[in-house]
């Protein structure tokens, strides 16, 4: 019954501080946040962050960006596709030059101080489409080019990721595993137009005639964790499945059961898991030690992204304020980052010394993320 005990903290915790947060004008996702930080390892040490709410953090994220799917616009992607691949590259060249050059000034090793410029890199939306889905900016131009350069910064991170890996890491995977892995992920998205297409239709049509209680959500689910396999097993994230399924089921006339379903369950049980899951990644040893390189690795973790993709998003025509809109969303780095900082810790690509104070700077940024948004929607 122990994890039980943890859930049912986690769900009066996460409740509470959501309500306050969004009482003081600030999203509900920082308050959450916060709870974790307060319950986890860093404070009061009440919740460990074992396999049990790593598991429900993984479902609650996988279901957070299926609904975010179901509510994207499939047009607004496709227009805006040109935008949100510049918006990743620039978004993905600041951080990575910056962050190098400051691991350098700190006497990192060079290889490190690359490992640490790409862990920030990486893009988490998952923290940004809570907070678009609570401001209702998922519609809009901005809001489809954030999901689109999401998913571009996505495999960016991953093809950087798996050549430092493959040509610095401990353990080297060969060139022919690399191009290998590259064709996979190619025929990845090749076959998200057949799901959307033909075979979404079809499953879906199958669920209507099942004589199970939520026969289309049902289907709609398998579908979902299906392709979140199938993204994971590629090397890429999980949550890119989960929102090209939600893409998939939102093309379908089942969209509106599937949807009124699938996000009582997730925002009541597994999302606040998700949520919290993050703060309990923090943990203040060394803090005063590495002091200085946390706040100028957090404040440039900031700038760059919101500068890099904001840069992005100006260069192809948007508003300025539109722009900023793009830079606060692609600001959060969440599981993304922390993934890539500990395959990297894994591989020894970075070392213990400064790498509970990346994990710090990483869960910072996530949690100024939110507030950026919210900041840039009210000048809209």
């Amino acid at each position: 019954m122990q994890e039980i005990a943890e859930l049912c903290l986690i769900l009066v915790a996460t409740t509470i501080a959501g309500h306050y947060s969004a009482r003081l004008g600030m999203p509900a996702v920082v308050g959450q946040l916060l709870i974790g930080i307060l319950i986890g390892p860093a404070v009061l040490g009440w919740i460990k962050g074992d396999e049990f709410t790593q598991l429900f953090s993984e479902i609650g994220v996988i279901i957070l960006m299926f609904t975010a799917g179901m509510e994207s616009d499939l047009q607004l992607l496709k227009k805006y596709l040109r935008p949100s691949t510049l918006v990743a590259l620039l978004g993905v060249i600041l951080p990575v030059g910056v962050i190098y050059g400051l691991s350098l000034l700190f006497h990192l090793p060079q290889a490190e101080s690359i490992f640490i410029g790409v862990i920030f890199a990486a893009t988490s939306v998952s923290i940004s489409v809570a907070v678009l889905k609570e401001l209702g900016g998922l519609h809009g131009k901005a809001g489809a080019t954030i999901l689109g350069a999401a998913v571009v910064d996505d495999v960016l991170a991953v093809v950087i990721l798996s050549v430092m890996v493959s040509l610095m890491g401990t353990s080297p995977s060969t060139t022919g595993n690399l191009w290998l892995t590259f064709m996979y992920q190619l025929f990845f998205f090749v076959g998200i137009y057949f799901v959307v297409k033909f075979i979404a239709p079809i499953l879906t049509s199958v669920g209507k005639r099942l004589f199970v209680v939520g026969g289309p959500t049902l289907i709609a689910v398998i579908l979902c964790l299906s392709m979140a396999l199938l993204a994971d097993a590629i090397g890429l994230s999980s949550v890119v499945g989960a929102f090209f399924a939600g893409i998939a089921i939102s093309q379908t006339t089942v969209k509106h059961e599937v949807e009124a379903n699938i996000e009582p369950i997730g925002y009541a049980f597994f999302i606040p898991v998700f949520f919290v899951s993050i703060g309990l990644s923090l943990s203040f040893a060394g803090f005063m030690k590495n002091f200085i390189f946390i706040v100028l690795l957090t404040v440039l973790a900031v700038f760059t992204k919101l500068l890099g993709a904001g840069l992005g998003a100006k260069l192809s025509q948007f508003s300025l304020k539109d722009s900023y809109i793009v830079g606060s969303g692609m600001v959060s780095r969440g599981e993304m980052a922390l993934i890539i900082a500990q395959i990297g810790y894994s591989a020894h690509l970075i070392s213990s010394t400064y790498y509970s104070a990346i994990i710090t700077a990483i869960v910072l940024t996530t949690l100024l993320a939110p507030l950026l948004l919210k900041h840039a929607y009210r000048l809209k």
